[in-house]
């Protein structure tokens, strides 16, 4: 009896040193994932700035740095989950949690009645995808060769369907135009009209990006097969590449997603105080600011793969992502107002339907022949920084008020 009684604490010690091994090993394995995850060194701060009541600018500095690696681990974790789920159900894993950080975002600003940033949030995630990152993609792929190619067909069906979401987007401020509002009871009419409006225009846009996913995931796999391969091209590089096991994915799925909704609320909360101190208007801060938090690791991984002449992989992952905010976050983001009480509507600004417009036809223009070179990519890159600077100069509505008075 005696004799037996030390492999208790023994069997114990055991069990607690390979728990450790484990999480050192899962810890190790995250940090290796993307170089951005090393500002998660930033998550610690921002949330001592946030809980202590510290100053508001840099809590907003703090914590929007610290959600740029935590996107990046709650996007690894997805596709480590989406791995083992297999290829069906990993794909629609990775095209439902592929924009949790955008959601957890627009979701807490929704409840803080920041109608505008959400707006300017979902608008400057399509463009900075499609301008910014697909021009960066093309500039790094293709500054030491002549010109790349990818799959045509996937890109332009993909491009099409940015084009109905664009569409969505420019009726509802058409009608608006469209429309007299001599009167305030006009007003009210009008705005409880494009409300209706925009709610039915999300349920269309839902049930055509379940259409998308079958298309892709399913009935038309084949003409997404070469990302596939290109993905899997890739990990056969590192064939010695550790991974997390489906318990440490979900692990790190539900711890990471708390954090970015608690920092997210911090970002939230000090927006107003920023925009007062900085002079910077809510839409530019939704529309440039916010998005980099969001994407900064889609935009690393997509130009690593894009200067080892991925195109079709880097391609995927520029529209991909455009293409679900735009036919199911921001959709999404209207339903959600609805449940909760908050007219959250698809009725952008006539000037910000116009930069959508006219970054959708650009895009579509530049991969239409199927090449890419480093030219492109600069013409891409400058009109994003046109739009940047065209908002950075918008006025904001606080301050057009002050003005008329």
């Amino acid at each position: 009896m005696n004799s037996n009684s030390p492999l208790l604490p023994q069997n114990a010690r055991s069990k607690g040193f390979s728990l450790v091994r484990s999480i050192s090993r899962d810890t190790a394995i995250i940090l290796k994932s993307s170089p951005v995850n090393y500002l998660i060194v930033f998550v610690p701060l921002g949330l001592v700035f946030g809980f202590a009541n510290l100053s508001v600018t840099w809590t907003f500095i703090l914590n929007f740095v610290a959600i740029i690696p935590l996107a990046a681990i709650l996007a690894f974790a997805t596709e480590e989950l989406a791995d083992k789920a297999g290829s069906t159900l990993g794909g629609l894993l990775n095209a439902t949690l592929g924009n949790a950080v955008e959601l957890i975002v627009s979701i807490i600003a929704l409840y803080n009645n920041q109608i505008t940033i959400v707006q300017a949030s979902m608008l400057g995630s399509i463009l900075s995808n499609l301008l910014l990152v697909l021009g960066f993609c093309f500039l790094a792929g293709g500054y030491n060769r002549v010109e790349q190619n990818f799959n045509q067909t996937a890109a332009q069906t993909m491009s099409s369907l940015l084009a109905i979401s664009c569409a969505s987007l420019l009726i509802p401020a058409a009608f608006r135009a469209s429309l007299p509002d001599d009167n305030k009871k006009q007003d009210l009419l009008i705005n409880s009209k494009i409300l209706s409006l925009s709610r039915s225009t999300s349920i269309v846009l839902l049930i055509v990006y379940v259409c998308f996913l079958v298309f892709q995931l399913g009935t038309h796999h084949n003409l997404f097969e070469q990302q596939v391969d290109e993905t899997e091209e890739v990990l056969e590089q590192h064939p010695k590449r550790s991974t997390l096991s489906v318990k440490s994915s979900i692990i790190f799925l539900l711890i990471t997603t708390v954090l970015v909704s608690v920092c997210a609320d911090f970002l939230v909360g000090s927006i107003d105080h920023v925009v007062e101190t900085s002079g910077l208007s809510k839409t530019f801060i939704g529309l440039i600011v916010i998005p980099i938090v969001g994407n900064a690791a889609e935009h690393v991984t997509s130009v690593i793969v894009a200067t080892k002449n991925k195109m079709d992989l880097a391609l995927s992952v520029a529209i991909g992502s455009s293409l679900q905010i735009a036919l199911f976050v921001t959709p999404f983001m209207v339903l959600v107002g609805w449940v909760i009480g908050v007219p959250m509507t698809l009725n952008f600004s006539t000037f910000e339907t116009a930069t959508l417009f006219i970054a959708v036809f650009l895009s579509n223009y530049l991969i239409l022949d199927g090449l890419s070179n480093y030219l492109e990519g600069i013409m891409s890159i400058a009109m994003y920084v046109l739009i940047a600077l065209a908002f950075y100069y918008y006025p904001d509505e606080r301050a057009m008020a002050a003005t008329s008075i």
